[in-house]
């Protein structure tokens, strides 16, 4: 799909969980503080979400430094998510994805993995993912554009995990996508991962590496509440199966400011 990591972004305005918008606060809040540091010690440079994080502290202030205080996010998610299109206007190109690599980076790096696993932390970008920096070859293109379609299949298996997306939900989400620049091919591809049956060991074995499965954890805790067995249990089974070390999850689950 030509245009589906531009909108990763717009796809998590409006289909993440009510406290979605207090999540995503306590991500830039966690980012801020430990992981410029932590790029800094590999050597390698936030690039994208370094953009990100500034404009998080100069656009929203007390909220990005304390996300109970966010009740504003949400209307400037665009500004700092958005996506290609018609999107809100200065939006960070990619900044959903170098957010999401960000969580990653920050949870396998703790726990002393990476995209291969092992005792130092390897990543798709060198020091660090593809997705916190700008793509610089064909290859990284690749994998910002895998990445994004597992990430949005992610958010959409987690909102099936205590029953179907209904129509009227399908009809508000591919509306908000056609408004940010949407494609016929990735509508066609949106429109078939929402109608069709969950199944998660399929998806699991799509994922290539720890790497891509913590940023699919980590958008699955965007998506939904995880307020039902269900979804404690799809999250569960999510980690298990991609298999998730319980210190990456731990880690995850803590940088969003989530209880599962």
């Amino acid at each position: 799909m030509a245009n589906l990591s531009e909108l990763v972004g717009t796809f998590i305005q409006n289909t993440m969980s009510p406290s979605g918008g207090e999540r995503v606060g306590n991500v830039l809040k966690d980012l801020q503080a430990n992981v410029g540091n932590m790029v800094n010690r590999q050597g390698g440079a936030g690039g994208i979400l370094d953009k990100v994080l500034a404009q998080a502290k100069t656009t929203l202030g007390n909220a990005s430094q304390n996300p109970a205080q966010a009740a504003g996010l949400g209307a400037v998610l665009g500004s700092l998510l958005g996506g290609g299109g018609s999107s809100v206007s200065g939006a960070i190109k990619g900044g959903a994805l170098a957010m999401l690599a960000g969580i990653a980076y920050k949870a396998l790096t703790n726990a002393g993995q990476g995209a291969e696993g092992g005792s130092a932390p390897v990543f798709s970008g060198g020091a660090v993912p593809v997705g916190m920096t700008a793509a610089q070859t064909p290859a990284d293109h690749q994998v910002l554009a895998n990445t994004a379609e597992l990430v949005i299949k992610g958010m959409i298996n987690a909102a099936k995990a205590d029953g179907e997306v209904s129509a009227d939900e399908i009809t508000r989400i591919v509306g908000k996508l056609k408004e940010a620049g949407m494609t016929g091919d990735t509508e066609a591809w949106i429109m078939k991962e929402l109608r069709q049956p969950l199944d998660l060991d399929a998806f699991a074995a799509a994922i290539p590496n720890q790497e891509v499965a913590a940023q699919v954890y980590a958008a699955s805790l965007l998506a939904i509440e995880v307020d039902t067995p269900q979804e404690v249990a799809y999250l569960a089974d999510l980690a298990r199966k991609t298999g998730l070390d319980a210190t990456v999850v731990q880690n995850i689950q803590q940088t969003l400011g989530a209880k599962v």
